[in-house]
């Protein structure tokens, strides 16, 4: 699944190169993602211009007109520039034309979302209820210690809870934690200040590495311009089981947590 830094250097790409164009015309293809399409999309898309893209958590947010455009990516999404007259292939679900530029969404499995929102997006449910964001100057040990006081979930999955802090998912909490050196099945409530202020800081460490790497690709996910992220070959941890730590030289070791395949070093994580 596309995380924070993928969803982040997809932004970064397509601002640089829409915004300010207007969109010419809108073609959707199929209308079944994971909500409806917006009926009279084209309408309240066309002609329009594009003021802006931001991001908040993994959802992106165009502003265009009046209103703003969410869109999600799903497990296996992507938003691609192609040429007005490169045809759409069998999962190309949504196109948007600026003139002789088409962003176009890809999604084969159909989890992605497009949404139109009027007004204020940040009260959308879809936002209103999302956490802190680990790059913002906020998000610091003395946060994350407050955030973490009483709690018996392993550190890990609260990493991971949206709601709590967003966009740290699957790759970047083992490698966030590893970079750290916490075991991920430390409670939260157990770790002190100077354990979150490590964490903190380890945490934006590894997203923002990820960012300068271009994100990790892992099975289909690609960027704006069709390139690849390259952040897997860094990887500490993560998807790496049974393979010596870059450190010390013990053996990865891989456990479910929350559901969720987890990666770390026993000797250097404690």
């Amino acid at each position: 699944m596309p995380e924070l830094p993928e969803v982040e250097v997809t932004r970064r790409g397509l601002l640089a190169d829409l915004l300010g164009r207007r969109i010419a015309a809108v073609e959707a293809r199929c209308t079944a993602l994971r909500y409806p399409l917006p009926r009279r999309l084209a309408g309240l898309l066309g002609k329009q211009i594009l003021r802006g893209i931001d991001r908040r958590g993994k959802y992106l947010l165009f502003r265009i007109g009046q209103g703003t455009l969410l869109v999600h990516l799903g497990m296996s999404g992507s938003l691609r520039l192609v040429t007005a007259a490169e045809p759409p292939g069998r999962h190309d679900h949504l196109d948007l034309v600026f003139g002789d530029r088409t962003l176009r969404l890809r999604d084969p499995r159909r989890f992605g979302a497009v949404l139109w929102i009027e007004g204020a997006a940040a009260a959308h449910p879809l936002l209103a209820s999302l956490g802190i964001e680990p790059l913002s100057d906020a998000f610091d040990g003395a946060w994350l210690r407050a955030a973490a006081r009483g709690r018996a979930l392993a550190v890990k999955p609260f990493i991971m809870d949206s709601r709590l802090i967003v966009g740290v998912g699957n790759i970047y909490a083992s490698e966030s934690l590893f970079r750290a050196r916490i075991d991920p099945r430390t409670p939260a409530g157990r770790l002190s200040l100077a354990r979150c202020a490590r964490l903190a800081e380890a945490i934006k460490a590894t997203l923002e590495a990820a960012l300068a790497a271009g994100g990790s690709t892992l099975r289909d996910f690609i960027h704006g311009h069709g390139a690849s992220g390259c952040f897997q070959q860094q990887h500490g941890v993560y998807g790496r089981e049974g393979e010596p730590c870059r450190v010390c030289g013990a053996r990865v070791r891989a456990l479910r947590l929350g559901q969720r395949s987890t990666f770390f070093c026993p000797r250097c994580q404690r």
